[in-house]
């Protein structure tokens, strides 16, 4: 009974933020009549108007945008790089506002690139640990040694979830600091426009620690078929 409730905790605490990140973006994500350009023309036109003549905008796989430093490109869907929807406009601000932190080299665009490979080391040995259960716990015929491997895997998964929470001051400026002052500066969008838009920034912000949580859920996955 213990694990089954262990289980579901684990699934509504790591799955519902990212439940509710895909809610918002999709909430938000129909065509505006009268929206003046795409997600592309805007992210485009503000690279132009803060002079960063180096970075490029390209289209990625659809749910992949992201800002990639080491090409210095922002790279937003299909359905947003041409999309005239407020999803399309905030996701696009957003991913130039990590245009901006990196091509200003601001301090806080060093997060990502530092703690990243340490979340995804994290996450790795958490994996290697669960797959190589079998083994330790057939070697050994201990139960308490499969009991300590699970939570230690466990521990590492979450860690490695928590670690974006360092990374998330870079996020939030990116969303708050960057890009809702120039859409409301700038009166990209309309005023009655501007709630709907912070919502999306946050969830743009939230994006990549929401998936990192939802990967506790390996966790859950492992331990059901290990108990079978």
């Amino acid at each position: 009974m213990i694990y089954f409730i262990l289980t579901i905790l684990i699934l509504v605490c790591s799955f519902a933020p990212q439940l509710w990140v895909k809610f918002t973006l999709r909430k938000y994500s129909h065509t505006l009549p009268g929206m003046p350009g795409t997600g592309g023309e805007l992210a485009k036109h503000l690279l132009t108007r803060f002079e960063l003549i180096d970075t490029k905008v390209e289209k990625t796989e659809e749910g992949h945008d992201h800002f990639d430093p080491q090409d210095n490109a922002v790279r937003l869907s299909p359905s947003l790089y041409d999309g005239k929807s407020l999803t399309a406009i905030a996701v696009a601000a957003h991913e130039v506002g990590h245009a901006i932190q990196h091509n200003r080299n601001e301090r806080v665009s060093q997060l990502r690139k530092k703690y990243i490979p340490l979340s995804i080391w994290l996450q790795k040995l958490g994996t290697i640990i669960l797959i190589g259960l079998p083994i330790i716990t057939g070697v050994l015929k201990s139960p308490a040694v499969f009991a300590v491997a699970i939570g230690l895997s466990l521990i590492l998964q979450i860690a490695a979830a928590l670690t974006y929470l360092i990374i998330l001051p870079e996020e939030w400026d990116a969303s708050f600091n960057k890009a809702l002052p120039i859409l409301k500066q700038g009166q990209y969008v309309p005023t009655e426009y501007e709630p709907a838009i912070e919502k999306v920034l946050k969830a743009a912000a939230l994006t990549y620690f929401a998936a990192a949580l939802a990967n506790v859920l390996n966790i859950g996955r492992w331990f059901m078929i290990l108990r079978r």
